[in-house]
């Protein structure tokens, strides 16, 4: 008997067919053979019949891996597992008019080489007017790593214990400041710091202050902590360590600190993200003194952290254009979403969707505010619709609480909400 496997075509003879050929020009060469062997190993370890290789090779293609746009229906505004936050249409077409030639590091009116990303830079501190200079790096961790290696390497951060968190899956602001080369002077408790602690620690050893905003939590009763006036008077250089990237004041968010704030305060360098409540591409931000500033930029370890043209594009973009979708969605009034979310019921009910308008607590997610509750409403279905809604043809992420399934509209765009729909009606049959 001949072994079924001289049965299976060929590589050449399968990337000569239309279909996959077609695919090849639109994905290449790589991607199309590599669908091709996955089909031909799964025929030679019998999974498959050889008549079915070219089938399968053609759907593997027709839908290749790749990331998949999710509608956010959890109320969460900046979404750290679906990326943070959404770009600004005008950081999108600054992304797509960046994917070419651009002077990102070139004076086109010399024609020499230029600072990179001077006009980002510019933006960046006109943004935040209490800011000497500025420097982008490729995220929030790299600006703090950045700042702490070129001002402490070798050196000691002091730093109080009630500040010593963990950020997300898993990193530890110690494993972080320790991997500089900088030595950890922890000072004061938990839950309480005082002035005489940071300045019993300091001395000739001594490479910065670190002053970290907890961010994604707060201890509350008998604490106490010292501020960044007090702190900048002690004869060192001091790093705020922000997180959340607002670059003002927002009275909606009190407590939530900000970078003119803390260099007004006396902070001599700010770190924070791009991609959370600033609402831009992800990036790290460093804004303060100016000869600080010029040392990092200086630093061997800052060309490693360099972030690339169309990052710069796009937080260009976001500093220069209108209203971040994060701002707007966390401020959007709740009489809006009530009514976004009966005229949702009604279409829903009249295709034969059990559904509920019930309230809705959001939140600002990526670490921001943990504090502030953002008052709405959601469409309340089964709670089996929500793995149909993550898994279908336009993947919709809802939030699960108390057996039901909420799909809470504040961070879907409203001319998605035919496709909203469209999901949920889909969901029904396959749940």
């Amino acid at each position: 008997m001949s072994d079924p496997r001289r049965r299976i075509p060929r590589t050449d003879d399968l990337l000569a067919r239309p279909v996959i050929r077609q695919a090849a020009e639109r994905l290449g060469v790589v991607t199309a053979r590599d669908a091709v062997r996955r089909a031909q190993a799964e025929a030679r370890e019998g999974r498959i019949a050889p008549e079915q290789v070219a089938e399968h090779a053609e759907r593997a293609l027709a839908d290749p891996p790749r990331s998949r746009p999710v509608l956010n229906a959890t109320g969460i505004v900046v979404h750290t597992n679906l990326g943070r936050a959404p770009l600004s249409p005008a950081a999108v077409e600054a992304l797509i008019a960046a994917s070419g030639y651009t002077d990102v590091e070139l004076d086109l009116g010399t024609g020499r080489r230029a600072r990179r990303g001077a006009a980002t830079l510019a933006a960046l501190r006109a943004a935040c007017p209490a800011a000497e200079d500025a420097l982008v790096v490729n995220n929030g961790a790299a600006a703090l790593v950045l700042a702490t290696t070129a001002l402490a390497a070798g050196k000691e951060v002091v730093v109080s214990r009630g500040e010593l968190v963990e950020i997300g899956d898993g990193f530890r602001l110690p494993d972080l400041i320790a991997s500089t080369g900088a030595r950890l002077r922890e000072v004061g408790t938990t839950n309480r710091t005082h002035l005489d602690d940071y300045a019993d620690a300091i001395g000739p050893a001594t490479g910065c202050i670190l002053k970290v905003h907890p961010s994604n939590f707060w201890v509350s009763g008998f604490t106490s902590s010292v501020e960044l006036p007090e702190l900048a008077g002690l004869g060192v250089p001091v790093i705020a360590d922000l997180g959340s990237g607002l670059l003002e004041h927002d009275p909606a968010l009190p407590e939530e600190p900000d970078a003119a704030s803390a260099l007004t305060a006396g902070a001599d360098l700010v770190t924070a993200s791009g991609d959370k409540l600033l609402g831009g591409p992800q990036a790290g931000l460093l804004l303060g003194r100016g000869d600080l500033i010029e040392r990092l930029r200086r630093h061997p370890l800052a060309r490693a952290l360099r972030v690339d043209k169309l990052t710069l594009a796009a937080l260009q973009a976001t500093l220069a254009g209108p209203v971040a979708p994060v701002t707007e969605w966390r401020r959007i009034d709740p009489g809006v979403l009530r009514e976004r979310c009966d005229r949702l019921a009604e279409e829903l009910g009249a295709a034969g969707v059990q559904v509920e308008v019930v309230e809705s607590i959001g939140h600002v997610g990526g670490g921001g505010a943990p504090g502030v509750p953002l008052p709405g409403w959601a469409v309340a279905l089964e709670e089996a619709y929500a793995e149909p809604l993550r898994t279908g043809a336009v993947a919709v992420l809802a939030r699960t609480e108390r057996g039901r399934c909420l799909v809470d509209p504040r961070c879907i765009p409203p001319e998605r909400d035919p496709d909203l729909i469209a999901a949920i009606g889909a969901a029904r049959g396959a749940r």
